[in-house]
């Protein structure tokens, strides 16, 4: 395969136009990030020409114990090497078994898991627990959240680049703004709301909550009998520097949704955890033994690299690692703001950070500014992101359509040196966009006519 690879590697993006995503391609061209990469190692990427790259968008978070580590290797070619009774169904696995058994032993306050193939597989399978479990119809969630793309999950997605298009969706589905507990507590009245499901920190403009309302919520949900299920498949494992990011606020939900880096990044796999008396509901009797299941859930392959990625996190203590050097970077990013007009803000939990810009007062940048929003709103990030990724070799994110924030979430293998590295690269950048004209405004000015191209 690796041959295959190799062989084939330079006709990627003709493979792609002719069989796949050709508006991908298209995008990777006009931003300049389509430099071939050929082979990822811990935090870091090497493109076509050799050339080093700083990883902080870990495919979206699954690589938090970074690319092709050696234990979740030698765990899957053992699992490949010991022709282990795979997927007999009628069967139960033991790998599922000791899985479950070391996730659950993180979060004691709840008692089984269910496995998934996805994150968004997770949030169907809460939806179906919460409404089974309680005989309600209702669920509540976050405007500005992100739980999927699949028609469960977008019904709770607060999107409209998402969700444009593909309505109706799920009926019975009703946003709240984020942090506002007043308008929890009006929706939950009716007792009729089966789950509220929230991400701790918001993934998409990484929205932290206030000290008050995850707790509040979860006070809520016990008085008007409605389960309190915690998206935590971005912020869990470790990320945000606890195993759960609702370890932060004190928080035990009734569910708790695990994916992205439980996988180690080369086998997809979820878990839904739950309290017994949820579970129990569902499954309820022997002619109920599979009214919920996924065909490849508990595959041996998935199974392995969920536990191998937990024994790479206890032995290089990755949780630990998360907290120290994600306060470090804050720190050293805040540090910033004042000296930046258009830096408006750093904010995050352990290794999940976002860097906010915002509207800058001197009235010759806020021209600029103004001719990019008017183009395409949240376009200044990427007079970031690109020269990051150009003349820095960093790879990072806008953290969200038509966001003013950049997330940076990159393996929680990053390395002092890794942090001076993004430290520097975000001053120098930074630096730049503030020069008017400059060749960062001269970025935007090729930005602003892609976009209106594309418009017209």
């Amino acid at each position: 395969m690796s041959q295959l690879f190799a062989d084939r590697q330079a006709q990627r993006s003709t493979l792609h136009n002719r069989y796949l995503n050709e508006q991908f391609v298209r995008v990777l061209k006009t931003i300049g990030y389509d430099v071939g990469f050929q082979k990822g190692h811990g935090q870091y990427l090497y493109d076509r020409e050799g050339a080093r790259y700083l990883d902080l968008l870990s495919g979206f978070g699954v690589f938090a114990i970074g690319r092709n580590h050696p234990v979740m290797r030698e765990a899957l070619k053992s699992v490949l090497d010991a022709d282990l009774p795979n997927l007999v169904q009628f069967d139960v696995s033991t790998l599922a078994g000791v899985l479950a058994e070391r996730l659950l032993k993180y979060v004691p306050y709840l008692d089984k898991a269910f496995f998934a193939n996805s994150g968004a597989e997770c949030v169907e399978a809460a939806i179906k627990f919460a409404r089974g479990a309680t005989g309600r119809p209702g669920i509540v969630y976050c405007a500005h959240g992100y739980h999927g793309l699949t028609y469960g999950a977008l019904s709770l997605t607060g999107d409209a680049n998402f969700r444009t298009g593909f309505e109706p969706l799920l009926p019975g589905c009703t946003a709240i703004p984020f942090n506002d507990l007043a308008a929890l507590e009006k929706a939950l009245a009716s007792r009729e709301v089966a789950a509220f499901v929230v991400e701790p920190i918001q993934g998409k403009g990484v929205n932290m909550p206030t000290d008050e309302f995850l707790p509040g919520a979860a006070a809520l949900c016990k008085k008007y009998g409605t389960l309190f299920v915690a998206d935590e498949i971005q912020t869990g494992m470790g990320r945000t520097g606890r195993f759960l990011a609702v370890e932060h606020w004190n928080v035990e939900p009734d569910m708790v949704l695990l994916s992205k880096s439980l996988s180690g990044g080369h086998v997809p796999v979820g878990a839904v955890l739950t309290r017994k008396s949820i579970f129990d509901k569902i499954f309820n009797q022997m002619d109920r033994a599979v009214v919920h299941g996924s065909t490849f859930s508990k595959n041996d392959l998935a199974m392995a690299a969920g536990i191998a990625t937990l024994d790479v996190m206890e032995s290089e203590k990755l949780i630990d690692a998360a907290a120290k050097r994600g306060a470090e970077l804050r720190l050293a990013l805040t540090r910033m703001v004042p000296g930046y007009e258009l830096l408006k803000e750093v904010r995050g939990k352990g290794l999940m950070i976002g860097i906010e810009f915002g509207p800058p007062k001197s009235l010759r940048l806020r021209a600029s500014w103004n001719v990019l929003e008017t183009a395409n709103k949240g376009l200044f990030c990427q007079l970031i992101t690109v020269p990051l990724f150009k003349d820095h070799k960093i790879l990072t994110q806008v953290a969200g359509h038509g966001s003013h924030t950049i997330k940076l979430l990159p393996p929680l293998t990053i390395t002092e040196e890794d942090c001076a590295w993004i430290e520097k690269a975000f001053d120098d950048v930074i630096a730049g966009s503030h020069k008017v004209p400059g060749a960062i405004w001269s970025l935007g000015k090729t930005l602003v006519d892609n976009a209106v191209r594309r418009s017209a």
